[in-house]
């Protein structure tokens, strides 16, 4: 009986001690410095594409300050997907897509991602995902349509995704493209 007091004592000192913070061992609330990671992500968009370098430092900055703060999460990934770490972007749009469930982005920048990887179902997929998330978003609509068209898929829903980017004002650079789809549909 001895030797299993000594055990509960040792078992029992361990979960005493504290857990050092580390990446996984999120902070408590009260360390969180929401606003501050706010400024410095929106600080971070404005020279996200004159001084990426700064950009990163600032995002970096933003997420130290709060590591739950989901668009600087996104922002630090279109970073990476822009310099074509492909790997480091998908893990920051998958920690945005979580921590902005009801939110597009992450999940169409996920799908580009995945796409420039070779992973064309998981693109499919994931641009599937963003308009679930947000129905009508036009960029998750253009990126389907064109990885559809790219690959010489056929889906039903093409000619109704090409008459909403045809018709969409917020589509000028794809209106031409969509336009002529649907010529070759008829």
């Amino acid at each position: 009986m001895k030797w299993a007091s000594v055990v509960a004592a040792s078992i029992a000192a361990l979960g005493c001690h504290s857990t050092p913070t580390g990446p996984y061992n999120p902070p408590d609330a009260t360390s969180r410095e929401t606003t501050e990671a706010e400024r410095l992500s929106r600080e971070a968009a404005v020279v996200i594409t004159t001084d990426p370098e700064k950009a990163e430092t600032l995002l970096r900055e933003s997420l130290s300050k709060d590591l739950f703060f989901g668009p600087a999460h996104n922002n630090l990934g279109i970073i990476f997907l822009k310099q074509g770490k492909l790997y480091e972007a998908a893990g920051e749009f998958e920690w945005a897509r979580k921590l902005m469930p009801g939110h597009p982005d992450p999940r169409v920048n996920l799908a580009i991602t995945l796409e420039r990887a070779g992973k064309t179902e998981d693109a499919l997929a994931t641009y599937t995902a963003a308009l679930e998330v947000y129905p009508d978003y036009l960029p998750a609509i253009e990126g389907l349509a064109s990885l559809t068209a790219r690959t010489g898929r056929s889906d039903d829903r093409m000619r109704s995704w090409l008459k909403e980017i045809s018709t969409r004002e917020d589509s000028a650079p794809w209106r031409e493209w969509a336009q002529e789809r649907l010529g070759r549909l008829r």
